[in-house]
């Protein structure tokens, strides 16, 4: 299967090492569980998956100080880190809403990383203050009978979308469809294809296109579209995707871990998306976890390359008159996002800022934010109304028309510097250029700062250029 099948098995290693050549995945499905105040990890279940873990050997250990949590995979005899990664969250997205103040819920997610030789033991560290600090730790037994070896249930062929070398050697990433019938497999691989094709079209995706594989699996649904809960509709399918997600009708996430886990098993990935086929406007990012589409949206190029921005390199929305159902963080802390800084001197990136350019820097904000929010109370009126999706579309080409002559003919269009709001705040966040993928729907490109950042995270997962 994808040419891989010769390394399906594990190689033997010297002690106290991950195997030398490629291991197996091994997974740890969590239990994370809370309230706005606190929070507890438990074990679910331990899996070997079928196929060799596809991350770069040669970067085990994540350097890029990204993520709410950051997991580590340590030897018992020694504590030596052998495996590292920043992630974010379902759960640490949750505990920043209103409904975590009222509540507890629990939310599945996965940590994986290569098949070890013996024990191990699996620490998972949360971001405050002064760094990371351990909140969960559990000892991994490779060969614990508990490990679920079994294979789960076909999830249909594997499409091979883009194939440029070995997956320990590039950043795998695996589209799934969520949605889809049976009689729409065609459908998928159409989909799949195109945005694929549109994601290349930027950069850095576009100079880095051979550090890339790119998979598709689409494991069939009895009926077509996902849920929105919201009017009424609900599907069931192994990818689970959902639009409403905590209450916002645009964010499209998946709740069925488990299953997801499941069916992306049978491909190598580093990174997932779930094309969804609807086209009513929507999708999420969330860092390490996935990225969401709504494939059929006029908007579903635009939304694929923002969220997978969020997913691949957690830049943040830099967007702030949207409607957000997170709370406000309190006291303006630094954000770990490497596009949004709380300060104004951009010292975060302040090697990209020009000689003489203002700091913060000047942009037409009173007018974009009058506009914005005119916008925004139409866009609401649409979806009370349940009105038909061709009117939504209508009023985003026009937003989109009048902000990219309003922000593209300003001052300071091009540079970088220090550009208030950002972050879903109006205030007392910056931004590091006036316009950009993660800001507006216009035809713009990534900035350089998130250029950046996008290519220091394919760094970690392909071989050295």
């Amino acid at each position: 299967m994808l040419a891989l099948a010769a390394a399906l098995a594990l190689a033997a290693a010297p002690a106290g090492a991950l195997p030398a050549s490629p291991p197996r995945t091994f997974r740890v499905d969590l239990f994370h569980t809370g309230t706005a105040a606190e929070e507890r990890f438990a074990v679910d279940r331990l899996v070997l998956e079928p196929l060799p873990f596809p991350g770069n050997p040669a970067r085990p250990i994540d350097d890029t100080n990204l993520g709410k949590y950051l997991f580590e995979v340590r030897d018992l005899a020694t504590n030596r880190v052998l495996y590292s990664r920043g992630y974010a969250s379902l759960f640490g997205e949750w505990e920043t809403t209103d409904e975590a103040r009222k509540a507890t819920r629990t939310f599945s997610e996965s940590l994986r990383f290569p098949a070890p030789e013996r024990p191990v033991q699996v620490v998972v560290r949360k971001r405050g203050e002064g760094g990371f600090h351990e909140v969960f730790a559990t000892v991994v037994d490779p060969h614990d009978r508990v490990v679920d070896t079994s294979r789960p249930p076909s999830p249909g062929p594997v499409i091979e979308l883009l194939r440029s070398g070995d997956p320990a050697q590039k950043l795998d990433l695996l589209l799934l469809g969520d949605g889809y019938t049976e009689a729409e497999r065609g459908k998928f691989e159409q989909d799949a294809r195109r945005l694929v094709g549109i994601l290349f079209e930027q950069e850095p995706f576009r100079s880095r296109r051979s550090d890339f594989n790119v998979w598709g699996l689409c494991p069939p649904s009895e009926e077509r579209g996902v849920s929105r809960p919201l009017t009424g509709q609900h599907r069931r399918s192994r990818i689970g995707a959902t639009y409403d997600a905590f209450g916002s009708e645009r964010y499209v996430l998946s709740f069925e871990n488990r299953s997801l886990r499941d069916v992306a098993s049978f491909a190598p990935y580093d990174a997932l998306a779930i094309l969804v086929n609807g086209d009513t406007y929507g999708g999420g990012g969330i860092f390490n976890l996935y990225a969401t589409v709504a494939a059929d949206s006029r908007w579903s190029g635009y939304i694929f390359v923002h969220e997978l921005g969020h997913h691949l390199a957690a830049l943040a929305d830099e967007y702030f008159t949207s409607e957000s159902a997170y709370l406000p963080a309190q006291g303006r802390p630094e954000p770990w996002e490497p596009n949004v800084t709380a300060d104004p001197k951009a010292s975060k990136w302040a090697d990209l800022v020009a000689a003489g350019t203002p700091l913060p820097t000047p942009w037409p904000k009173d007018a974009f934010t009058k506009r914005a929010k005119e916008f925004q109370d139409k866009r609401k009126r649409i979806r009370a109304e349940n009105r038909p999706e061709a009117e939504m579309d209508a009023l985003f080409v026009a937003q989109q028309q009048e902000e990219t002559a309003l922000l593209g003919k300003a001052p300071y269009a091009r540079a970088v510097g220090a550009f208030e709001g950002a972050n879903y705040e109006a205030t007392g966040f910056y931004r590091p250029q006036m316009d950009c993928i993660m800001f507006t729907r216009d035809a713009v490109p990534f900035c350089a700062v998130c250029r950046r950042a996008l290519d220091r995270i394919i760094d970690l997962y392909t071989a050295p250029r």
